[in-house]
Order: structure tokens, then C-alpha cells, then sequence
């Protein structure tokens, strides 16, 4: 069937663009990028007999580090029919350069590898809104971690945000990669539920972040 336009404010395809963003985040944030939604400049939908139901987005985006710059991207989001385990299938395309973070990302892995202790932190941001500077990184790292989170478990009813990191320890680890545990509270917006995931992540500055371990409310996940 051909693919409809729908409203680009339509909740649809803000719940798509949702996990379009999530997706990207897990694939190119870090701690010194954050991407987040600007606008959803056109969505339009189509649905695959048999298949599913999929969505075509046009996307601006900003980098929360360096307010001017936008990107644009194109998506395309599949969800399955009637498949509650199966993550959505997602394909983002950058249109031009995101910002690099090279230097930004050395030193945060510098800073974090002369710790003396692992670091420890909770409730960021703080029930102010506000993040202390030093624990930027962390937040943008729990973006990313969160991003994985949102791309796996969506629906097409459902619209995941992150609240808060409620709390997060660094793990000492014998090779090269930072490991941060998190427990991350997920607020979803159509039942306004707000739960806890816990999420492990890996990061590295030349191998960017990944998820080595994700449990969400309630057993089997």
C-alpha cells in the first residue's frame, strides 16, 4: 500500500520520531554529544500487509552541547505486527557532519581513568532540573544508554523519555573500556508511567558506547 502523510504533530509520528531519535542516540552519542528532537518536519506511514506498520520521518535535531548547530536526518521505523519482543527495525540517515568530539571525548576517559575511586552518583538532574557540570558526561552517557532502552522496548503505543538517572557506579574493569551501571527512570508518556531499567554500558573513545546488559520492570527481560 502507498504510504499516507499524517500531521507531523500527530502523536503517531511523534512516537516514531521518539524511537527514530532513541536509536540514533545509542549510535552516535557519547558524553559529549546530545541529540535531541527539534522538530518532525514530515511523516508519512504505510502499512505492509503481514509485516507491519511503518513510518517514514523527516527530522530536525539539535545538539543540546552546541545549541546553533542542527541536523537533519531521515528515518524509517518498522513495527512489527503483533510482536510484542521484537524491537522496532530502524535506519537513520545524518544529512551533513555532526560535531566531533574527539578532544572532549579524551578528556572526559582521561579524567574518569584518574579517578581514585569509581565514581558514584544519583538523582541527575537534581529535583531543580540542574546537572553539575562535571556530571554532564555521565547524563549524556545515560542519553545513550536510555537511546538502546527506547529503541528496544517501543511500540507503536508507546513514547519513552528519560526522566533521571536515580543512580550510577562506575565498574572497575580490567581492560580498556569505562563501565557505568545505571538505573535509569524511563517515564512513558501515554500511560504516564514513570519505571526503573537497569542498564550496564560500555564505552571507549574509539569504539563509542554499547549496552552490555538492560533489565526492565518486571521479569523476562
Amino acid at each position: 500500500s502507498l504510504a499516507m502523510e499524517l500531521p507531523p504533530s500527530h502523536f503517531p509520528a511523534a512516537r516514531a520520531a521518539a524511537v527514530a531519535v532513541g536509536y540514533l542516540r545509542y549510535l552516535r552519542g557519547g558524553p559529549g554529544r546530545g541529540l535531541e528532537l527539534r522538530e518532525v518536519r514530515r511523516a508519512r506511514r504505510q502499512d505492509i500487509d503481514d509485516v507491519g506498520h511503518k513510518y517514514y520521518l523527516e527530522l530536525e535535531l539539535e545538539d543540546v552541547l552546541d545549541k546553533d548547530r542542527t541536523v537533519n536526518c531521515t528515518a524509517e521505523v518498522l513495527y512489527h505486527l503483533g510482536s510484542k519482543s521484537s524491537a522496532p527495525d530502524v535506519q537513520v540517515t545524518v544529512q551533513g557532519e555532526l560535531r566531533s568530539t574527539e578532544e572532549a571525548d579524551k578528556e572526559f576517559y582521561n579524567r574518569i581513568r584518574s579517578l581514585e575511586k569509581e565514581l558514584v552518583a544519583e538523582n541527575i538532574p537534581d529535583s531543580h532540573g540542574n546537572v553539575p557540570p562535571e556530571l554532564e558526561p555521565i547524563h549524556l552517557l545515560a542519553w545513550v544508554a536510555s537511546g538502546y532502552v527506547i529503541w528496544q522496548n517501543s511500540t507503536e503505543n508507546t513514547k519513552f523519555h528519560l526522566a533521571q538517572v536515580k543512580h550510577v557506579k562506575q565498574v572497575k574493569r580490567s581492560d580498556e573500556d569505562l563501565q557505568f551501571d545505571y538505573v535509569l527512570l524511563l517515564h512513558e508518556m501515554v500511560s504516564q508511567e514513570v519505571l526503573p531499567w537497569e542498564v550496564a554500558v560500555l564505552w571507549h573513545p574509539r569504539r563509542g558506547a554499547r549496552v552490555s546488559r538492560c533489565h526492565g520492570p518486571g521479569a523476562g527481560n
